[in-house]
């Protein structure tokens, strides 16, 4: 058995079984899950740690499953970058890119959570399973699910990037584009979920997909040598990544593998969409939903289930939460790329020049040690880029017209 106790509401503290519920019945807070800290304590050391297979799975005890891990079995264990050219260029003594564009089986931090979801989709006996995407997810369920032997029901933005459309099919799920933003599509998903008894892993088993997120925090702390950082970036599209890697490190602090907790933690968002950004900056607790329109649209979801949550975490740590604009984001893509040769997808770039922005105005400290989280692929949204790279030297297959265009890059 494994070692959660059971769902508690986020909001009144009501407790509940463990059961593909996501809702308090009372007060309609959202369900999280509960772990029996004291038992984990005793086996989760970083001795036992380092002895396991490099993959998500090596935290298992803080992972909401009963039995062994049944599905991604090789995501996670991503790598954690020190970006000396990245930090050079932005003024600051130590910086790390924690790469999530590699090693995952779909290249993206979704593999993380849909690992986590459907293994828990499997212990609950569910035979299809579903996601309302703005891409990435839709990538990992159509992915895993196939390999697990799932029927197979993705639900998307029609306006979606057409490579990450094709990045779905080629695993030949059900996949439905709707006409209409991820918020709309979210509301169709929720009405279908509770008609049809389909896993919907950002639905009905969201409580347990979620705490997937969580293996980003706990490789930031080990692949630091078991430390936490002084700050740490995280991209904003529902706002769940950044509560779930900060409740990674207040784990680490509970068990006894962090001695120390004074990280700050950042939200970073596209101005086109930024509820969570926006409140940060004016100070309310309030997320007031906005119709996105941005680049970025693997972040673009204007209702975000956890933005108020998300807004607590960076109060508590001191942190704060900005956002750039689309041209801001093409920036940040090509920073990163020419800097460290990371290709990172439109939401990388929202938090590398997010980041920038943040040391500039001296919300970020240049003398300490700082991780920035970049979530999925470039190859995924090579379109935001059309037009917008240096150019192609065209020429005759001969020495003198090589020459003739050495001569003008020389100049």
């Amino acid at each position: 058995m494994g070692y959660v106790s059971g769902l508690k509401c986020r909001e009144c503290g009501r407790e509940y079984p463990v059961d593909p519920i996501y809702v308090c019945e009372f007060c309609f807070g959202p369900l999280e899950v509960v772990y029996d800290y004291k038992k984990i304590k005793k086996v989760l050391t970083k001795k036992n740690i380092e002895k396991r297979p490099k993959s998500l799975w090596r935290y298992k005890e803080l992972l909401p499953i009963d039995g062994e891990p049944q599905v991604g079995l090789k995501s996670g264990f991503t790598p954690l970058i020190k970006a000396d050219n990245l930090a050079k260029e932005l003024g600051v003594k130590e910086l790390y890119v924690k790469d999530d564009t590699v090693a995952h089986p779909t290249l993206s931090f979704k593999d993380r959570v849909v690992a986590v979801a459907l293994t828990k989709a499997k212990e609950f006996g569910f035979d299809t399973v579903a996601c309302a995407s703005t891409g990435n997810l839709a990538h990992s369920v159509s992915a895993h699910g196939a390999k697990a032997g799932f029927k197979r029901f993705v639900f998307i933005p029609a306006t979606l990037e057409p490579s990450k459309i094709v990045a779905s099919l080629v695993y030949e799920p059900n996949l439905v584009a709707v006409d209409g933003n991820y918020d709309e599509v979210n509301r169709l998903c929720s009405e279908i979920a509770n008609k049809y008894r389909w896993a919907f892993v950002n639905i009905n088993i969201r409580p347990f997909y979620a705490e997937g997120s969580k293996t980003q925090g706990f490789e930031i702390i080990e692949q630091l040598g078991w430390k936490a950082p002084d700050n740490v970036v995280v991209p904003c599209a529902s706002g769940s990544l950044l509560t779930k890697v900060w409740k990674a490190f207040k784990e680490f602090k509970e068990i006894g593998i962090l001695k120390e907790l004074e990280t700050k933690v950042f939200a970073a968002q596209a101005t086109g969409c930024s509820p969570i950004s926006t409140a940060i900056k004016q100070g309310v607790d309030v997320i007031r939903p906005v119709k996105p329109n941005t680049i970025a649209k693997s972040l673009a979801i204007g209702n975000p289930a956890d933005g108020f949550y998300a807004t607590q975490v960076v109060k508590e740590t001191g942190g704060y939460g900005e956002d750039v604009s689309d041209e801001e984001v093409v920036e940040g893509i090509k920073l990163l790329a020419k800097t460290e040769g990371i290709f990172a997808e439109t939401a990388g770039g929202v938090t590398i020049a997010t980041t920038k922005k943040l040391i500039e105005q001296g919300k970020i400290n240049k003398n300490e040690t700082t991780v920035v989280c970049i979530t999925g692929n470039g190859l995924k949204t090579q379109e935001a880029l059309t037009g917008r790279t240096v150019d192609v030297h065209y020429i005759k297959p001969n020495l003198a017209a090589f020459e003739e265009v050495l001569k003008k890059i020389s100049n």
